[in-house]
């Protein structure tokens, strides 16, 4: 596609979208992914796990975005 990346590691993840690859994969479902940080995300739904919490109320959440947007309401 002639773009270009000063690190070959943007480059290789570039690439994925081209061919469609997903290397990165959840063996307890099978589900796939380009990037190791959505994997990470996917996982946090099976392991329950919810890392970011409400200094306020006590709410965890699973994403940091979802964690700030929360932190608005207050």
């Amino acid at each position: 596609c002639g773009k270009r990346f000063s690190h070959i590691s943007n480059l290789t993840r570039h690439c994925h979208i081209h061919t469609g690859e997903n290397p990165f994969t959840y063996s307890d479902c099978g589900k796939s992914f380009r990037e190791s940080s959505n994997l990470t995300k996917h996982r946090r739904i099976h392991t329950g796990e919810k890392p970011f919490t409400c200094t306020k109320c006590g709410k965890g959440f699973r994403q940091i975005s979802h964690h700030k947007q929360h932190m608005r309401t207050h």
